[in-house]
């Protein structure tokens, strides 16, 4: 059933918010307050978002606050919201001001709430990147209605995000209902009686352009010798953390070094309401000299043209609006030659001003925050009758597999097409298996993974003679001399290296763990207990951690099916430390992870502790492998919400938020892995949709909305380009996507109801 309006209307605003500086946080105070003076039905309070390393002193209606790169308190500020039954949310949207890329952290919150979103948007980009249109889709399918306050917003809305037309509103931004002054008396009051005033404030920034307005003062004072050019406002808090007061400290030497220095007054502050229109009412020109014509919102704009005065200002899309038809004068970009003319113009032609002023005052009657509250009330009113937005059909789509929608069947004809005689080979050029780059011991462990589970969860097992083949190689990889496994091998059967890697001799160790477990031979399943017991003690001299974690996944294996010698016990709980002292040595509140950069197969590290932790009875362990894979999965899933896997252009760089691309399929067969094993500890719907979306990448919910497999025969693209998927189809690829598949396929089937059981058991267990 819709929402109706009822008599009683609860709002709560989401925003920057005063004391904090900036024109966000002064628009959604007067907003605010214009909402809760409009109506006495109306309660209106604020979700304030803080930056980060900052804290405010908010006044009571501020009810929640965000720190803006915390996404739990998003989750949390939602869980607020829905608890205290508000009737709908205004969200002021500016990028910059939420955490995460472009700002998607804000989507998690608007994902959870139970009421209408009505977004004001005061920016809309004409050319963003891919993910600012991801976090722009995003809000705008969780929004019932949005706000621009121009019509280029709502054009652009239309051809570049595809909005229709009836769910966008102009609204124009709202201006302090102000009497149409002379500039006598408060010039007078503020130290500046007999001079003309030209005016530009708020916050200092190289995108204003003031730099433009003093190299015009020169001709400006050729003209009207007394004027003076009056810049109000505090710098950037930004840009005071990145470079202090460089910038105006500039402004003031290009000042000196024109000459015009005594002409020129900067008052360095951040000033209420009451004493900004102080400052506009003394000035006799307004100026907006702004550099960059994508600006759709200018309060300052508003505000002056709103208290009657004349605005020269540069053609950026608010101002093209605002002032055509003669109600304001607008000159090139970065032209001080204009502007000075224009200027000066105004300044020696009282009755040319004064015309502009008074077109300019009765134009902007309808702007007043009374009336913009009067609409913004329309609009909160409609949004309650639509209703929240319906649920997306990703998440549909997602419901359908929890309830058991058919997954793909299992095709092999690509990966065997990839086998010969020695083994897998590593690499294909298109779907063709390329000879010079051989085989390589990674692969052929991964090989024998997948045969060795689909023995054990039924499906139909690979032949004999195939699986005989990998286990050979790996057999053929060992080197007794330096106990360590080779890994390289050219098509002529020569080995490239006498030592393979590191994560190569853990992954190999993990297809021994498995075998040894599930293969359908009882003889093979004893050759790989027996190498494995023989391998193992190297991996206890290793540095990387994804090693430690492959091995702990063989152990894992291996123990449940073996009785586990002193030894091998010791391994584990040695692995196991590791990772945890990683995690601690690193960990902060923002980079919850066991190295301070991103890698690839990642979700295996906390998939190697969630297993571990329960089969050891470790909850330490379990905790840590929820904690971080929950962290990672806020790495990996995009704005709009489907899987996105850290791309290679961002492995190995310390610190680095994940880059998009390349993708690649080994990441979503261990994000699967990973969010199943931790469903089994912790049967919250997050780790089944994990699964899913990570699943569904491969079909084509990803970034360019393209399957990279071919169901017909099993194939699968080497990565997600920029573009286009990879043309290329090497082994790691498809055994990634059949990894992935024998997984969804044995936790959806009808038959894994004992799995579940054995989920209860392990919590009880870990509980006890």
């Amino acid at each position: 059933m819709d929402a109706q309006p009822t008599s009683h209307t609860r709002i709560a605003l989401i925003g920057n918010y005063l004391p904090r500086r900036c024109g966000i946080a002064t628009f959604t105070h007067d907003l605010h307050r214009a909402l809760s003076m409009s109506k006495p039905d109306i309660e209106a309070y604020v979700v304030a978002m803080t930056d980060q390393g900052r804290a405010y002193d908010y006044p009571p209606a501020v009810r929640f606050q965000i720190q803006d790169q915390v996404v739990d308190e998003y989750v949390r500020a939602a869980e607020f919201l829905n608890q205290a039954r508000f009737d709908a949310v205004s969200l002021q949207h500016e990028f910059g001001i939420f955490g995460g890329e472009a700002g998607g952290h804000i989507i998690e919150l608007l994902s959870r709430l139970h009421m209408p979103v009505v977004t004001t948007f005061h920016t809309v980009l004409s050319a963003p990147t891919l993910v600012q249109r991801d976090v722009m889709r995003g809000i705008i399918d969780a929004s019932a209605k949005v706000v621009v306050m121009a019509e280029k917003g709502r054009e652009l809305l239309r051809s570049v995000y595809g909005m229709s037309s009836d769910r966008i509103e102009v609204i124009p931004h709202g201006i302090p209902d102000v009497a149409f002054l002379d500039t006598h008396f408060a010039k007078a009051k503020l130290g500046f009686s007999g001079k003309p005033v030209i005016l530009t404030f708020g916050l200092l920034s190289p995108n204003k352009g003031i730099e433009v307005m003093i190299d015009a003062m020169p001709s400006i004072l050729e003209s009207c010798s007394d004027a003076v050019y009056v810049v109000l406002g505090a710098t950037h808090p930004n840009l005071v953390q990145q470079q202090g007061e460089a910038y105006r400290e500039g402004l003031v030497t290009r000042a000196r070094d024109l000459g015009v220095d005594g002409h020129v007054v900067f008052v360095d502050q951040f000033v209420d309401q009451p004493t900004l229109l102080e400052y506009i009412s003394m000035s006799d020109v307004y100026v907006t000299p702004y550099l960059n014509e994508a600006q759709m919102t200018s309060g300052t704009l508003a505000y002056s043209f709103g208290s009657g005065k004349a605005v020269v200002s540069t053609p950026y899309w608010h101002a093209q609006e605002l002032l055509a038809e003669g109600r304001g004068i607008l000159v090139p970009f970065s032209d001080a030659k204009a502007i000075g003319a224009a200027v000066a113009g105004l300044l020696t032609n009282d009755v040319r001003r004064h015309a502009m002023r008074k077109r300019a005052y009765a134009t902007s009657r309808l702007m007043t925050w009374a009336q913009t509250a009067k609409r913004y009330r329309m609009v909160l009113d409609e949004a309650r009758t639509i209703g929240p937005p319906a649920r997306s059909t990703r998440i549909e789509q997602e419901t359908l597999w929890r309830a058991g929608y058919p997954v793909p069947e299992i095709s092999l004809r690509y990966f065997l097409s990839m086998c010969d005689s020695t083994g897998l080979l590593q690499h294909a050029v298109h779907s063709v298996p390329d000879r010079s780059h051989g085989y390589c011991v990674d692969d052929n462990a991964r090989a024998l993974i997948f045969a060795s589970r689909l023995g054990s969860l039924g499906e139909s097992h690979l032949s004999e003679r195939v699986i005989a083949r990998f286990a050979a190689f790996i057999q053929h990889a060992w080197n007794p001399d330096s106990g360590r496994f080779r890994n390289f091998m050219s098509y002529d059967r020569r080995w490239l290296e006498d030592i393979g890697s590191e994560d190569s001799h853990g992954r190999t160790l993990w297809a021994l763990g498995e075998c040894a477990r599930s293969d359908t031979a009882a003889s093979r399943r004893q050759w790989a207990a027996a190498l494995f017991r023989t391998a193992l003690p190297a991996v206890e001299t290793f540095q990387s951690p994804r090693a430690w974690a492959f091995a702990l996944l063989g152990l894992d294996a291996y123990c449940a099916a073996n009785a586990a010698d002193q030894a091998v016990t010791t391994c584990r709980e040695t692995l196991a430390a590791r990772l945890m002292s990683s995690l601690a040595s690193v960990e902060t509140a923002d980079w919850v992870w066991f190295e301070n950069l991103l890698a690839y197969d990642n979700a295996r590290l906390p998939e190697a502790l969630l297993l571990t932790g329960l089969a050891t009875k470790t909850p330490a362990y379990v905790d840590a492998g929820l904690r971080t894979l929950r962290w990672l999965m806020t790495q990996q899933t995009a704005p709009t919400g489907h899987f996105r896997p850290v791309g290679t252009e961002s492995f190995g760089i310390p610190w680095q938020s994940p880059k998009r691309f390349d993708q690649q399929p080994v990441e979503a067969a261990a994000t699967i892995s990973a969010c199943l094993t931790a469903w089994r500890a912790n049967s919250t719907g997050e780790w089944e949709v994990g699964a899913m979306r990570a699943f569904s990448w491969f079909l084509g919910d990803n970034d360019l909305a393209c399957p990279l497999v071919d169901l017909a025969i099993g194939s699968c693209s080497d990565g997600l380009h920029p573009d286009r998927p990879s043309e290329n189809k090497g082994a790691e690829s498809v055994l990634s996507y059949l990894l992935g598949l024998t997984e969804i396929r044995r936790f959806m089937r009808a038959d894994a109801a004992p799995d579940r059981t054995e989920q209860a058991s392990s919590r009880l267990a870990l509980s006890a």
